[in-house]
C-alpha cells in the first residue's frame, strides 16, 4: 500500500489551495482518513479527518476555512484550504487508516503520505 499526496505550493495570504491524496494497493476498505500538517519547528498537528460513515474533524484554527473530502472509489482524500494565512504554512502529510490483506491474512493499519509543502505568503 502507498499514498500519494499532491497539490501544495506557493500561495498568497487568502488564496485557495485543494490537496489530494491516493492510496494505491491491495485494499480492502478505508477506514478514516486525514491531513496532519507540521510546521517548523513545530510538533506535527491534526488539521482534520473524516471516518468512512462520513463524520468530520477539524482543527479549531481551520474550522470555516478548510473542507475535508473523500472519494472512496478514487481511494482518495481531499483538504480544500480556503482564506489561506501564512500561519498555515507547514508541510502537510495525508493519513490513511485502512483495512488490506495478505496471504496471512487480512489486517488493519495506519499509512503516511510523504508530505506535501504548503507556503502562505505575500
Amino acid at each position: 500500500v502507498q499514498l500519494q499526496a499532491s497539490g501544495g505550493g506557493l500561495v498568497q495570504p487568502g488564496g485557495s489551495l485543494t490537496l489530494s491524496c491516493a492510496a494505491s494497493g491491495t485494499i480492502l476498505r478505508l477506514n478514516a482518513m486525514g491531513w496532519y500538517r507540521q510546521a517548523p519547528e513545530k510538533q506535527r498537528e491534526l488539521v482534520a479527518t473524516t471516518t468512512n460513515s462520513g463524520s468530520t474533524n477539524y482543527a479549531e484554527s481551520v474550522k470555516g476555512r478548510f473542507a475535508i473530502s473523500r472519494d472512496n472509489v478514487k481511494r482518495t482524500v481531499y483538504l480544500q484550504m480556503s482564506s489561506l494565512k501564512p500561519e498555515d504554512t507547514a508541510v502537510y502529510y495525508c493519513n490513511i487508516d485502512l483495512t488490506s490483506y495478505d496471504r496471512g491474512g487480512t489486517y488493519t493499519r495506519t499509512y503516511w503520505g510523504q508530505g506535501t509543502q504548503v507556503t502562505v505568503s505575500s
